[in-house]
């Protein structure tokens, strides 16, 4: 099994037929084409009667498998085991007592990674680093795919059954995919090597090593690659039978926006802690000056994203089906829950067919109503740490911290749920003061002792409102006392459940299993208006953008919502005042998808949030006096500038004389 990207260039065969088995990849799985029928199988690169990979060329048939493979790539965020950033920042956090079913990636949040043998190490392609083998990341090894599919499909000689039309899209799925992937290891390691051509077989070993380049010279080919990308990939999918999760135009310009906004962005655009990081040759690996036009960049790449998803169809998620006579508040609350798992919604600008997300069982506990009980279906082991809890809005719009007329001082406080709160918590339950008078994603986003947890089968118990709650004190059904599952914190990721998936039977739990869904609408809305803000400041285009999010959301617009509530009320009016708002509305409405840690870095804000306190409550507690009592779990240490970007690892860097590893490491 190749190790590294030098390892592999150099023992490279390009004539050597595909290993099979566990390395075959479907693009949509079996499951998938029965419960959807909208789906198509992906085979391997090379059919079994073809060695080489000029045969894989000769026919239509053989080169769509190996454009198929390219997308084989693609990381599975679906999977919290697969995905790097969801549980190694501090949006989710794991039983400490149980370390046998950490992954490698909250290992990362536990302070563990190291350059011996790093963690979720896509570089060398071994995920679990110390904690075991796995060859699941090929990252290089699919951008070395994707070359060889343009090398062949470019030449009008190869493939002759392949229409110009087909020629020229097939081209531009590849481009965005090597794009992509670049995208992706420069977003983890910062400058990495471009790979826009394959080093030749018979290359000798000094050539086969790679060294990395300048960020601003990754950002300007990635950026070119997705131009090109754009402007020959279709527009929409118009064969959603089996299309579906391929590559569009919409696509290709929100991962643009992101590429903008981060190289823009405070870590890599003109950041002192790099100004000495270069190569073995001498060369700069970051510019130390900061370059306001890489915002405008940014802010354009943004707008043509917004443009092109919005010319295409798609819009914010909105639940409008009335069939269950809901209330206005249980609507809003699937109106955001069904933002994320809405198979291919409405605002699903890109769906990763690759990767459908399978750990709803560690997001669901059991519930007080529900009859099934058991711990290892509905496990509700994924915990959201207080503080994470704590930067949801009040029912004002505003943070917990300026809300002059909601005093959240106290939020250890009990309070008992009253009948007008029946869409929040469950009338009579005693509950702590946090989890009172909170936003609309507060209670669609998070499950919590006393709160209510709609499903679709849930039980009758109002004229609008079918409903589960949540019982989690110690040896209740979704508390501490099982030997194997719990919430660490007390508190559950209610936003990733299907409201559809079926939980309340005698029989397993049915998930309704969606694509992850790696841009929305509404983070291309944020993108822009953080550009936007950055470009002019305080700009009433950056507000309208975030309006629109937040009206969704069920909640009045900035303005609005900080002259009448807020103790800072002219907070908005200033460029610094309106990023920090830009920058809470994105953590707020991207919780829980990955985002945080990615964007904490990019704003250079993760030395300051990474190294706060994980708590939650006591839920060794029976009572809610014993209960609501917040404790420290964890101490996260974040070291900087060392840990803003992951290490290549010891094996890549003494093989690879050219090869620098990142500072700290």
């Amino acid at each position: 099994m190749m190790k590294s990207i030098t390892h592999f260039i150099h023992n490279q065969t390009l004539n050597r037929q595909p290993k099979k088995g566990k390395n075959s990849i479907l693009l949509f799985t079996a499951l998938v084409m029965l419960v959807l029928g909208s789906c198509k199988k992906y085979l391997d690169v090379v059919p079994d009667n073809i060695s080489t990979i000029d045969n894989a060329f000769k026919l239509r048939v053989e080169a769509e498998k190996f454009l198929f493979t390219c997308y084989s790539y693609l990381p599975k965020n679906g999977d919290g085991w697969y995905n790097a950033a969801l549980t190694s920042a501090d949006e989710i956090w794991y039983p400490q007592a149980e370390q046998n079913t950490w992954h490698p990636a909250f290992r990362i949040a536990q302070g563990q990674q190291n350059a011996s043998t790093p963690y979720f190490d896509e570089w060398g392609g071994n995920l679990k680093g110390n904690y075991g083998s796995n060859d699941y990341l090929k990252i290089w090894t699919g951008i070395r795919n994707c070359n060889i599919f343009l090398e062949n499909v470019k030449d009008l000689s190869k493939v002759p059954d392949l229409t110009a039309a087909e020629r020229s899209r097939w081209i531009g799925e590849a481009m965005f995919l090597k794009a992509y992937y670049h995208f992706y290891m420069l977003r983890m390691y910062g400058p990495i090597p471009i790979m826009n051509t394959n080093v030749p077989v018979d290359a000798d070993l000094e050539s086969s090593y790679v060294k990395r380049m300048p960020v601003d010279a990754c950002v300007n080919a990635i950026s070119g690659w997705l131009d090109t990308a754009a402007t020959l990939v279709p527009d929409r999918i118009i064969n959603e039978n089996t299309e579906l999760g391929r590559i569009t135009k919409p696509i290709a310009l929100s991962i643009k926006a992101r590429l903008w906004v981060m190289a823009a962005s405070p870590l890599f655009n003109g950041n002192p802690d790099y100004a000495g990081f270069k190569d073995k040759d001498g060369v700069a690996l970051f510019n130390p000056t900061y370059d306001a036009s890489k915002w405008v960049k940014a802010r354009d790449a943004a707008k043509a994203a917004v443009e092109s998803a919005e010319a295409n169809g798609f819009a914010l998620y909105k639940y409008t089906n009335d069939i269950y006579n809901l209330g206005d508040a249980t609507k809003t609350q699937l109106s955001i829950r069904n933002a994320v798992t809405q198979r291919w919604g409405s605002e699903c600008v890109w769906g990763n067919s690759q990767s459908y997300f399978v750990n709803e069982a560690l997001c669901m506990p059991p519930t007080e109503r529900g009859t099934n009980t058991s711990r290892f279906q509905l496990q509700g082991a994924w915990s959201p740490p207080i503080k994470i809890v704590k930067l949801f809005y009040t029912s004002h719009g505003v943070p917990i911290e300026e809300d002059k007329s909601l005093n959240f001082s106290g939020y250890e406080q009990l309070r008992t749920g009253t009948n007008a709160e029946r869409y929040q918590i469950e009338p009579g339950f005693v509950t702590a003061r946090l989890n009172f008078d909170r936003e609309p994603r507060f209670y669609a986003d998070l499950g919590f002792d006393g709160g209510i947890w709609y499903m679709k089968d849930g039980n009758a118990t109002s004229s609008d409102l079918s409903t589960f709650y949540l019982k989690a004190k110690n040896s209740q059904s979704a508390g501490f006392g099982s030997v194997t599952y719990w919430s660490e914190t007390g508190y559950f990721v209610k936003k990733l459940v299907s409201w559809e998936s079926t939980t309340n039977g005698q029989s397993a739990p049915v998930w309704r299993q969606y694509p992850w869904p790696e841009v929305r609408l509404a983070d291309l809305y944020l993108l822009y208006a953080e550009a936007e803000n950055e470009v002019s400041g305080g700009s009433a285009t950056a507000i309208n953008y975030v309006d629109r999010v937040r009206a969704r959301a069920g909640l009045a617009g900035v303005v609005s919502s900080w002259t009448t509530y807020s103790s800072n009320p002219s907070k908005y009016t200033t460029q610094a005042g309106l990023r920090s708002i830009i920058h809470r509305e994105r953590t707020i409405e991207l919780m829980f998808e990955g985002q945080r840690l990615w964007d904490l870095k990019r704003w250079k804000e993760a030395g300051e949030e990474l190294n706060k306190d994980i708590t939650g409550w006591n839920i060794q507690g029976n009572s809610d006096n014993t209960y609501y009592r917040e404790r420290n779990i964890f101490t996260q240490r974040f070291i900087t500038p060392r840990d803003y970007f992951w290490p290549i690892g010891n094996y890549d860097t003494r093989r690879n004389p050219r090869l620098v590893e990142n500072p700290g490491w």
